[in-house]
């Protein structure tokens, strides 16, 4: 079985003054998440189930959307409860698959921020395939800019070669199985204070390989970004 996991669970505080959460705001008059959402409907004769995970608050509202939106096969689609941090909503999303699945060793489960709406085809697919052949993988590009490092945030501590640096995108994908033994074994600082999943399992010395991500498979978290996206999709007509 195949899952994909869609992270809806932010509030959007960087967005600025806006009525709702960031994944909710118009683009090309439709919402940024159903954009995301339709790069997986593709897949749907794959996966098991596109879950969402989303924001208490906006259970309904969501619910709501996807059924108005897929309404001649929104069954592929579940809605549930996230929790207060990223880890958290991920782990709302796991348990709620072994609670209501039959979990094998080869199940995957691809993790995918809903407010990356660019995302192609092609990385889907090799997360899927990576997925399944090495247990744990995550999505990054080149890092085109010099990194710099700095201890204090005053002045530089030293300047890392760019050449083996990437910048992390998602989805994020793994054996669930695996997954669930390794959330088990954090304790809640560490499911706080990491970032991200491929962090978590970092702390626990488990390998996680690289599937190459793309420039457009951005993150719209800022209204730069907003900008950027409804250009873009302006200049595809």
């Amino acid at each position: 079985m195949k899952f994909a996991l869609i992270l809806a669970g932010g509030t959007g505080q960087r967005m600025g003054n806006v009525e709702m959460p960031k994944q909710f705001l118009l683009l090309n008059n439709k919402a940024i998440i159903l954009h995301t959402l339709e790069k997986f409907y593709l897949f749907k004769d794959e996966l098991t189930k596109i879950i969402v995970v989303t924001h208490p608050n906006w259970l309904a509202y969501t619910q709501d959307l996807i059924r108005k939106n897929f309404e001649k096969d929104s069954s592929i689609f579940e809605v549930i409860k996230g929790g207060e941090t990223r880890n958290d909503t991920v782990l709302c999303g796991i348990n709620y698959i072994s609670q209501n699945f039959e979990i094998t060793k080869d199940c995957i489960v691809l993790t995918h921020d809903a407010v990356r709406p660019f995302i192609s085809y092609q990385i889907i697919r090799e997360n899927i395939d990576k997925a399944i052949q090495y247990g744990a993988v995550d999505t990054v590009i080149d890092s085109i800019d010099t990194i710099v490092y700095s201890e204090d945030g005053n002045e530089i501590t030293s300047i890392p070669e760019r050449a083996k640096y990437y910048q992390g995108q998602t989805p994020q994908s793994f054996k669930v199985k695996e997954l669930i033994v390794a959330f088990s074994q954090l304790a809640k600082v560490q499911m706080d204070t990491a970032t991200d999943v491929a962090k978590l399992y970092g702390l626990l010395d488990k390998s996680v390989y690289l599937v190459k991500g793309e420039q457009l498979n951005f993150k719209i978290t800022t209204p730069f970004d907003l900008t950027v996206a409804k250009a873009l999709l302006e200049r595809e007509g």
